[in-house]
């Protein structure tokens, strides 16, 4: 080859390598990833995301790209978030932290697929047709987070011997929160308890319905799941200290952050399952035919620091049965 054809064939290589790169990189798969919760308490179920990305052979940064948009606890902001996401476009929406998260993934979109993660009945919170066959762009994991109830007033009663009244945080906020309201009240009722419902719509009403639970003299609470009041979890737990009440929350982030004690589905599965989903559909398969995964397994957890503030004594039962004891 002669000199000049070979310079000549080295430039045109040259200027195929960006177009290359551009290809290349223009192939690597997009998805957005809705969240309602507040970033910094999302960490790890966000991490159990990427592993079922990860366990399907999905890498952020290698093999696939995640654009991320937050509402940081403010339900309001998600309408115009899932727009940006859609108008990007995305190949797939994970819409997480709540159910505000999938009702505006879907009011944004219908036809890009969408793999959501919530504690609800997705059918009778409106997200799919049916659990075997969603039907539409809308599929997901449901860690059924609104039907514990009953099982934590159970746990409740073996913590706290003398109990005869229980408190339940509840608000309107909260997707479902009639549910978990009815169960409470049944399973009080079944054992003969007095349940003591408050709701919270804000901070102030959060501070408030703690001084109602102290005045009529609740023996212990449940806090209800939901995005709404893992926004103020710092807050929730220095109150139950602040009244030296005995509590019991939905998910493990608050007794790893001092809460007394947490019992709900393991979310960090759920997540980690709606990972797996948001791969499959990016290698072809249609959400509306993948069934709404379900719990395999809960969680429950002991803070024995908070036990011995709270001068309790933990009965030998229910350290059995703990998948965790926080010392």
């Amino acid at each position: 080859m002669k000199r000049r054809e070979f310079i000549a064939l080295l430039g045109g290589a040259a200027a195929a390598w960006p177009m290359a790169a551009r290809a290349q990189q223009a192939a690597v798969p997009v998805i957005g990833l809705l969240n309602a919760q507040i970033s910094a308490v999302s960490q790890d179920r966000l991490g159990a995301f990427r592993q079922g990305l990860a366990d399907a052979g999905l890498v952020e940064g290698r093999n696939l790209s995640i654009v991320y948009r937050s509402a940081e606890g403010d339900p309001a902001r998600l309408p115009a978030l899932a727009a940006e996401l859609v108008r990007i476009p995305v190949r797939v929406i994970a819409a997480v932290g709540g159910d505000a998260s999938v009702h505006a993934a879907s009011a944004a979109t219908t036809s890009i697929p969408i793999v959501f993660t919530t504690g609800s009945d997705p059918i009778e919170a409106g997200m799919v047709a049916s659990i075997n066959r969603p039907g539409g762009n809308v599929t997901g994991a449901t860690s059924l987070q609104n039907y514990v109830a009953g099982k934590q007033l159970g746990l409740m009663r073996d913590m706290v011997p003398k109990l005869a009244t229980i408190g339940f945080l509840a608000s309107p906020l909260v997707p479902m929160i009639a549910v978990s309201t009815r169960d409470i009240q049944a399973a009080a009722q079944k054992v003969g308890l007095r349940a003591l419902v408050i709701n919270a719509s804000s901070e102030s009403d959060i501070e408030s319905a703690f001084a109602q639970f102290a005045q009529q003299r609740a023996d212990a609470l449940i806090v209800s799941s939901g995005a709404f009041f893992n926004r103020y979890q710092d807050r929730l737990i220095a109150l139950t200290r602040r009244y030296a009440i005995p509590a019991i929350f939905i998910s493990r982030d608050y007794a790893d952050a001092g809460g007394l004690m947490s019992y709900g589905p393991d979310t960090r599965e759920t997540f980690r399952q709606a990972g797996l989903y948001v791969a499959r559909i990016l290698r072809g398969d249609r959400p509306a035919e993948l069934p709404v995964m379900q719990p395999t397994r809960s969680e429950f957890v002991i803070n024995m620091k908070t036990v011995m503030e709270l001068g309790l004594a933990v009965p030998p039962g229910l350290l059995a049965i703990a998948d965790e004891v926080i010392e």
